[in-house]
């Protein structure tokens, strides 16, 4: 059992001061698996993945591995994926379609619903104790559902879903997740702790150095909120320019032409991420350059791009023409979701980021990165996941220039924060207050130990 002995106090923590321990400590790992992930709600797939009786989806955190699948129409379960005979892993694979659940060890065999079915010379047991298919169930995980995420929890008694996610929803409904699907699925180890990682995309003041490319066509400076354990961050009015135009900090007016530009900006975004913005989106953005007189003022150009959008959607069947001014203007540019989710969501595409730790160890995590948009019915592609071992194989053709960006700066992170001449993260307390409100919700279940309450 661990224990908290050499964890800094969360006291430590400011909107300015993260201490460097939780990023590199064995001893916080080991508290992370103990009173961290069992006792939160955490995306584990979509619904899309479970869509017909029999698949399946493996998730996998720290130690432990999570069965979910489609157990029956309308029904989901999630089970440890653990045989009851010799606790060998059930199902190898990651995901697909199956039957029944069986154990390649001994061959014993489970329905979808997690009832045993088949135990070979099952009377050898006779007149053994606790040995009944009631006691020897698949041992099921709590699961739940929201805007088509599917989420697990390990704890015997969760607090309701509605209740862990609050107040994302009341910001996010509007946009209708659940008819949301993936564009692609990416998987990657990255060299890091899994917060260095997915802090990464919890903030935008990195965009000047990291990707200086942006700063020719959007404002940069944002502001965090937090609530509760969960945070966002958005874009000023006052301090931003429309798409299209420079940062501010560049000195530099808006154009003269905003179509041009924004168009370019559009296009930049869809070749160098592939992501957030809808193959909609992009396609509106080029209609300007042919629709849209030349030297329209920019508010005339930002309204067209969304007349047209919207023209765009409702061709394919989506209707975003409901959405009021107020839930666009409230939604904010990125949310992150305690524990270890971060999207950026727009009217109709976002890309999502989960980090999780990989396995046993605290310097490298699993990265999935999804892009989703809102299709019309029956237009999705199919679902193919990509996994890739080694980030700095061919990062810009997989992955696009702006993650290959980022992805330069975690490894080096990881590394530097092990300096004697390091103590922890000077974060900034308007634009990445965020990060410091993530760690005091880990400080919230790492310093409670279960056993004493």
């Amino acid at each position: 059992m661990s224990n908290a002995h050499d964890i800094p106090d969360a006291g430590e923590i400011r909107d300015d001061f993260v201490p460097k321990a939780p990023f590199l400590s064995r001893e916080f790992h080991e508290l992370e698996k103990e009173r961290l992930w069992p006792r939160v709600w955490q995306i584990a797939c979509r619904e899309e993945e479970l869509k017909n009786v029999g698949d399946f989806v493996v998730y996998d955190i720290a130690d432990e591995s999570i069965l979910l699948l489609r157990s029956a129409p309308g029904e989901l379960k999630a089970f440890y994926n653990v045989c009851q005979h010799r606790g060998r892993i059930l199902m190898d694979q990651k995901h697909g379609r199956t039957k029944f659940v069986f154990c390649k060890y001994h061959g014993w065999r489970w329905g979808l619903d997690g009832t045993l079915q088949k135990v070979h010379d099952e009377s050898d047991w006779d007149g053994c104790p606790t040995f009944s298919k009631q006691d020897l169930r698949l041992q099921e995980v709590h699961v739940d559902t929201w805007g088509g995420f599917v989420f697990i929890n390990m704890s015997e008694n969760p607090e309701p879903l509605a209740d862990f996610l609050h107040p994302i929803p009341q910001y996010l409904d509007f946009l209708k997740f659940e008819e949301w699907r993936y564009r692609w699925y990416k998987t990657v180890i990255l060299p890091c702790n899994w917060k260095t990682a997915l802090e990464g995309f919890n903030e935008a003041y990195h965009i000047a150095a990291t990707h200086p490319q942006l700063l020719e066509y959007s404002s940069d400076y944002t502001i965090a909120r937090t609530f509760g354990r969960h945070g966002m961050y958005f874009y000023p009015p006052e301090t931003s320019t429309p798409p299209g135009a420079p940062a501010p900090r560049t000195g530099r007016p808006i154009p003269d032409d905003l179509r041009v530009t924004f168009a370019e900006f559009y296009g930049l975004m869809d070749k160098t991420l592939n992501a957030m913005f809808s193959p909609r989106a992009i396609k509106a953005s080029e209609r300007l350059l042919e629709e849209v007189p030349a030297g329209s003022d920019p508010m005339t150009v930002i309204m067209e791009h969304s007349r047209l959008h919207l023209e765009e959607a409702a061709r394919e069947g989506v209707d975003l023409a409901q959405m009021t001014n107020a839930e666009v203007g409230n939604m904010g540019q990125n949310w992150h979701m305690f524990p270890n989710h971060v999207f950026l969501p727009l009217l109709d595409g976002s890309i999502a980021y989960r980090s999780r730790p990989y396995g046993d160890d605290p310097d490298k995590c699993i990265f999935d990165i999804w892009s989703l948009v809102r299709y019309g019915s029956g237009e999705q592609p199919p679902l193919e996941r990509e996994f890739y071992e080694d980030w700095t194989v061919d990062t810009e053709a997989r992955f696009g220039k702006i993650l290959a960006q980022d992805f330069s700066n975690f490894g080096q992170t990881q590394k530097g924060m092990k300096s004697r001449g390091f103590s922890g993260s000077r974060t900034n307390p308007i634009q990445e207050r965020e990060i410091p409100n993530m760690h005091r919700a880990l400080y919230e279940f790492v310093q409670d130990d279960p056993a004493t309450n």
